[in-house]
Order: structure tokens, then C-alpha cells, then sequence
């Protein structure tokens, strides 16, 4: 089979930066230089608008202070005196009938004079520009009504070089280019050499995570101490880290709590049978030790299983079978299951209030109940009563068990809940479970999308679950 090719790996945030800093600069340098060279062609329009509208009314002058009567020649000379002290200037008059009555030396100016294009004031909108001969012209065609006393009318073509102004805008367009790629190269530089800058706190937080261990996660990062910018990140680490370090806490302790559990029955079964095979003896004492080993092993599968259920229901292996269930109904039956070891130990059990119908899993639901009511009869004294009741808030369906005993502390509330937690850690079990049972009722309950709390005071201790209610 064909490896399928490795997945490309994305742009680092740093190139990303700097090349889009460094672009954007880049453009803006561009666009700057575009205005100003646009800004400088069209002054360059006005400033030849304002001579040529200069050398268009000294021809205007001369042609209206021109006696009637004169000649070709004064015409001539009176034309070519006309624009004395403008340099790069040419320009040509034609009479009403197109016929050219002079024409300064250049380039030929009746292209440009054929359409009715005449204006009688220059402004840098009536100009036209075109190459001939690879100089550039840039002119316009003034319309020269007759003087007072006269019928002739006239048609001026005026126009100008641009080399100068050509040359000019072309240094200053390579100026930019060099300026502009100079600058953008220097731009980039900055940005990436700001952008690495910018980033060591990032690279900071990357090596103290990369230092982290099993015996180092008691590190933190002060959000005090970095940009603001990473001031969440480093709170989320720190939540982050703070799960993980209770989350290993708790797996050590569940390590050892297991091994705890196991060692005591594996050591019971251990002296039992080393006892029993030191010597022979009789029928019924191999039976009385076997039987006693059952309750050993027993007790361990139970443990197993319990502790194999949490794991599933941790790693939601196991999915509540949502169906329509009676507390009431569920409650009654349990506590005829557990009548004769309340009687036993002399302890009352009722139900006050009722529910509506709810959503759950029937086996869980009740495994969870049935666990409640054991810690609370194992827990309350002779001649006391273990109350449960049912009621609904919020939409919500709230269950109660409550029972009379010894006031729990409020530092042990929280971790009632936790595997194998003991209130009093110098105790041992002796038959009291595994201390899973009450682990399992909240993983239950939590599957079921409820909560649970406990509360203890005054020698009442109260466990309250609530689950969704439609």
C-alpha cells in the first residue's frame, strides 16, 4: 500500500508576521510614491499651463495690436519677438481659413491643431501631450478672437518640451523603486528581528513546559510577569497544570490506596493458609478456613468490580439506557431489600414526598440509590432513622438521604466523593466496602447529567442528588 505523503507543515507565526508587515510597509511605501509622483506630474502640468498661457496672450498681443495693413515680414518679426525669454516654447498661428502664417522651428504642431479642441484660456486639462521623434510634447490650441475694428480671427497652437519634467519623474520613479525595496528589506528585518524579541516569552513558557515531570509539577507561570497578551495563556497553564497535578495526586493515591486494599485480604489468605497447612488437622477446619477465604476472594471481586466500573464510567464506556422510572417505586423496593439489616441494627427507614416519572437508567439509578442507603444505615446509630425524600426544584428532581450521626467536618465535605477517602484514616474497613461506593454514585450521577452534594451539621449528615427533570 502506498504511503500517503506527509502533511505539509503550516507557516510559523513569525514568517507569517514578517511577511505581512513587511508587504503591507512594502505597499504603503508604493502608494506613497504613486501620490507623489502623481502629485509632481500634474505640477509639472500647471507650472507648463501657466508659461504656455503666458506665451499664448504675448501672441494674443501681438496679434491684436498688428496694424491691418502689414506685411508678411513684420508679421514675422513681430511673431518671433513675441515669446523673447521663453526657452523650449514653440508654437504656430493659422487664420480662419487653416492657412499657417508662422511656425517657430520644432516638431509639427498641426496634429494636434486639426480637431476643435480651441480653447481661449490654458488650464493643465486642456493640454495634450504626444511623442515625436522620441522627445515628448505636451501643448494646447487657444482660440484668438478678432480685436475690436478687425474681422481677422486666429487659432494658436502653443506647446512646450517635457523632457526635463520626463527625466525628472523617471529619476524620481527609480528613486522610489530603490527606496521602496530598501525599505521593505529593512522593514522585514525589523519585523522579524521585533517579532523574535516579541516572542521570548513564548519561548520562555515553551522551555518551562518542556521541563515539567512527574516531580516538578508544582511549577507555575505568574501572569504578573508577562505581556498581557499571554497573561491568559498562563493562567490557563496554570489551571491546566493545577488539573493535572491532582489528577496525578489522585492516581498515586489510587495506586496505593488499591495496594492498600489488596494487601490485606492477599495477607489474610496468605497467614490463613500458611496456619492450616503447618500441620494436619481436621475436616471441618479446612472447611471453616476455606469458607473464610470465599469471603476474602468475594470481597476483593466486588472491589475489582467496582473499581472497573468507575473506570468505564470515567472513560464514558458506559452510557445510561434512558427510560421512564418511578423513584418511588425504585425507593420502596430497596428498602424492602434492605429491611432485614436495618432491623438488624435497629434502624428506621422511610420516604416522604413524591415524583413525576423521570429519565434514567433503571440499574444504575438504583445501584446508585442502593449505595446511599447502605452508607446511611452503616453510619447511624440504634434506634435512629434513615429519612429520603423526594422533590422536584427547578426543573429538577431532588433526592435526599439523611441520616443521624457523628457531624462530619467541613474540610472532609469535598472529598467524600473521592476513591477510597476515609474521614478518619486511622481507621480500617473491617467489612465497611472499599470505599468506592460513593465514588460510583457520583460517577452515576454525573453520567445522568445531575450532581451531588453532601452536608453535615449538627449530627444530621444529608446527601442531595439532582438530576434533569423535564
Amino acid at each position: 500500500m502506498a504511503s500517503s505523503p506527509p502533511s505539509r507543515r503550516p507557516i510559523s507565526l513569525a514568517q507569517r508576521l514578517t511577511v505581512s508587515i513587511g508587504l503591507i510597509i512594502t505597499l504603503v511605501f508604493l502608494a506613497l510614491g504613486w501620490l507623489i509622483e502623481g502629485s509632481l506630474a500634474h505640477h509639472f502640468a500647471m507650472q507648463d499651463a501657466e508659461e504656455l498661457e503666458v506665451v499664448a496672450r504675448s501672441i494674443q498681443q501681438v496679434l491684436t495690436t498688428l496694424p491691418y495693413d502689414a506685411s508678411r515680414d513684420e508679421l514675422t518679426h513681430r511673431l518671433s519677438d513675441a515669446v523673447k525669454g521663453h526657452h523650449g516654447m514653440y508654437y504656430q498661428v493659422q487664420d480662419a481659413q487653416g492657412r499657417t502664417l508662422f511656425a517657430t522651428p520644432g516638431p509639427h504642431l498641426n496634429a494636434i491643431a486639426r480637431p476643435p479642441t480651441a480653447v481661449t484660456d490654458i488650464e493643465a486639462g486642456h493640454l495634450h501631450t504626444w511623442q515625436e521623434q522620441g522627445q515628448a510634447y505636451r501643448g494646447a490650441v487657444v482660440d484668438i478672437p478678432p480685436s475690436e475694428g478687425s474681422q481677422q480671427h486666429y487659432t494658436a497652437v502653443v506647446a512646450t518640451s517635457t523632457g526635463f519634467h520626463d527625466h525628472f519623474l523617471a529619476r524620481f520613479r527609480q528613486t522610489i523603486w530603490v527606496a521602496t525595496s530598501v525599505a521593505g528589506l529593512f522593514a522585514i528585518l525589523a519585523t522579524w528581528l521585533a517579532v523574535y524579541r516579541g516572542h521570548a516569552p513564548l519561548r520562555e513558557i515553551s522551555a518551562r513546559i518542556r521541563g515539567l515531570s512527574a516531580n516538578q509539577l508544582d511549577v507555575r507561570l505568574d501572569p504578573g510577569q508577562v505581556p498581557i497578551e499571554l497573561s491568559e495563556l498562563a493562567t490557563s497553564f496554570n489551571a491546566t497544570l493545577e488539573r493535572i497535578e491532582q489528577d496525578f495526586q489522585r492516581l498515586s493515591n489510587f495506586s496505593a490506596d488499591i495496594a492498600h486494599e489488596l494487601r490485606t485480604p492477599v495477607t489474610n489468605l496468605i497467614t490463613q493458609t500458611q496456619v492450616l497447612l503447618s500441620k494436619d488437622r481436621r475436616t471441618e477446619a479446612y472447611r471453616e478456613v476455606l469458607y473464610s477465604n470465599l469471603e476474602e476472594y468475594e470481597r476483593m471481586a466486588k472491589m475489582i468490580g467496582d473499581m472497573l466500573y468507575l473506570a468505564q464510567t470515567d472513560n464514558q464506556l458506559i452510557k445510561p439506557d434512558r427510560a421512564d422510572l418511578d423513584l418511588s417505586v425504585e425507593l420502596d423496593a430497596l428498602f424492602e431489600y434492605f429491611e432485614p439489616w436495618a432491623d438488624e441494627r435497629h434502624v428506621r427507614l422511610t420516604r416522604v414526598g413524591t415524583l413525576p416519572p423521570i429519565r434514567g437508567d433503571r440499574l444504575m439509578l438504583r445501584r446508585a440509590l442502593s449505595n446511599l442507603l447502605s452508607n446511611a444505615i452503616r453510619h447511624t446509630a440504634a434506634g435512629q432513622t434513615v429519612t429520603v425524600a423526594l422533590d422536584s426544584d427547578d426543573h429538577q428532581a431532588v433526592i435526599q438521604v439523611t441520616n443521624p450521626g457523628p457531624t462530619i467536618a467541613p474540610e472532609h465535605l469535598p472529598h467524600l466523593f473521592d476513591r477510597f477517602y476515609r474521614v478518619d484514616p486511622s481507621r480500617q474497613r473491617n467489612g465497611d466496602g472499599a470505599g468506592l461506593g460513593l465514588a460510583i454514585v457520583k460517577s452515576i450521577v454525573e453520567a445522568h447529567g445531575g450532581e451531588i452534594a453532601a452536608r453535615s451539621s449538627n449530627e444530621v449528615t444529608t446527601f442531595e442528588v439532582r438530576l434533569p427533570h423535564p
